[in-house]
């Protein structure tokens, strides 16, 4: 079975940058996931539709290079080669994809147009990333987007057609044609006893995807029957599933009360949760310019960045006696995320908080900090302990790549220890304890 491109992007479009997207573009959370469920397989189609376009190429090659995953959310602004990209594999049907995917999620045709950017550089990163991992050269890539086209349009959810995308026209070269399955019926010669009739015998024309024929799907002697007659009812209950999945794994803003003043979802740190995805619930924070010294740092008030400034410009480091004056004060990331159970691999989003800390670093250069990751009650402590200082010293050694390691005196995961919500809370209760932070050291 060919690799289906969508299980590449879905760790890099997860609720923590949903929420971000929700927050930057004043959508709803629902109408973000929503709009997201419905743009990624037309834009997995768009490039698949496009398998030997040397714009595509030339973008997926050079993704990786460019950074494209780390810097998402910016995409969703105005960006002149996704934009020229885009354009390059829709034509005249960009401004119907993004009216269409904006009445189907209940969001404005701005927010609908910065999504696209979005998604689609998510795509592009992700099929990027893959293609440099194994050493797939242009025409791998070509092939891995074909394979796409037998598969894109089961992909749509429940409501969506590619032919309610405006891009209906060419998916019908696709072998799996969503618009266009048709049933044809053949009579047959009747037996020399005419009290004996054979039954019609129905020819039936099945669209082919990678993985086959579809031999169970029922036959019907009417003309323009479709596959959606079994379809529709499969994607309702995917799409029922997965609403029920998402209730249960929706999680509530909270915050702390230290000095940082909001904290992360990061992962349950357990082998025994599933659920190990971190994420950053911040529904009510919106990204303002935070002021280091002339510089304008993205970030909210009251969070990392903006306390991490004013202890720095009020003195209060440099009148410090020694570390223990120091150590009880840590500031939480308010957008560093890793992916599920992964100690190296940093969720879409959270590069740019990092850049603010080296930019903080750089600008006062004889301060010092150290780096903490934090679980909730809930696992193995040990277990707990390895993954947080894990991700800890992945953060600490990537500080140091970007010139300001001297700085970073330590990294150390806690795991559960400094907890303070009972292992038999809620997951939102419990999302206070996980977490990861700096502070500042002598």
């Amino acid at each position: 079975m060919s690799l289906n491109i969508i299980d590449l992007i879905k760790g890099q479009l997860g609720s923590a940058l949903v929420t971000q997207a929700a927050s930057q573009l004043g959508e709803s959370e629902s109408g973000i996931s929503k709009a997201i469920g419905g743009l990624l397989p037309a834009v997995v189609g768009g490039l698949a539709n496009n398998s030997d376009n040397p714009a595509v190429l030339d973008a997926i090659t050079g993704a990786p290079s460019q950074g494209v995953l780390g810097n998402l959310l910016g995409l969703a602004s105005e960006n002149t080669w996704v934009q020229s990209l885009l354009a390059s594999i829709f034509g005249d049907k960009l401004s119907g994809l993004v009216n269409s995917i904006a009445t189907y999620a209940g969001i404005s045709n701005n927010s609908s147009a910065s999504l696209l950017n979005l998604v689609t550089g998510a795509t592009v990163g992700s099929v990027g990333k893959y293609a440099a991992d194994n050493n797939l050269d242009r025409s791998g890539i070509s092939s891995l987007l074909n394979d796409q086209k037998g598969i894109v349009s089961s992909l749509l959810p429940a409501g969506l057609s590619l032919a309610s995308l405006n891009v209906g026209d060419w998916a019908k070269g696709y072998k799996f044609d969503n618009d266009n399955d048709t049933i044809k019926t053949t009579p047959t010669t009747p037996l020399p006893n005419p009290a004996q009739h054979e039954e019609k015998k129905v020819e039936v024309t099945r669209s082919v995807a990678d993985g086959g024929t579809f031999p169970d799907r029922p036959t019907t002697t009417s003309d323009g029957g479709s596959i959606w007659k079994w379809l529709l009812p499969l994607l309702l209950l995917i799409a029922a599933s997965y609403f029920l999945w998402k209730q249960c794994d929706k999680k509530e803003t909270t915050t702390t009360t230290t000095v940082a003043g909001d904290t992360l979802n990061t992962t349950t740190d357990s082998s025994a949760m599933q659920n190990d995805t971190a994420t950053t619930m911040t529904t009510n924070k919106v990204d303002e310019n935070i002021d280091l010294n002339g510089t304008a740092l993205k970030g909210y008030k009251g969070g990392m960045e903006d306390n991490m400034i004013n202890f720095l410009k009020s003195g209060s480091y440099t009148s410090a006696a020694d570390d223990a004056a120091l150590k009880d004060n840590w500031y939480n990331f308010d957008h560093v995320n890793f992916k599920m159970g992964s100690s190296t691999e940093l969720e879409a989003g959270s590069q740019g908080q990092l850049e603010n800390l080296v930019a903080i670093l750089k600008a006062y250069p004889d301060a010092k900090v150290k780096i903490g990751g934090y679980t909730d009650k809930v696992g193995n402590e040990a277990a707990n302990v390895k993954l947080s200082g894990e991700r800890a010293t992945y953060i600490k050694d990537w500080l140091a790549k970007q010139g300001v390691g001297a700085q970073v005196t330590g990294a150390d995961g806690y795991g559960s220890k400094f907890a303070t919500v009972d292992a038999s809370a809620s997951d939102a209760e419990r999302a206070a304890d996980r977490k990861m932070a700096v502070r500042f050291t002598k």
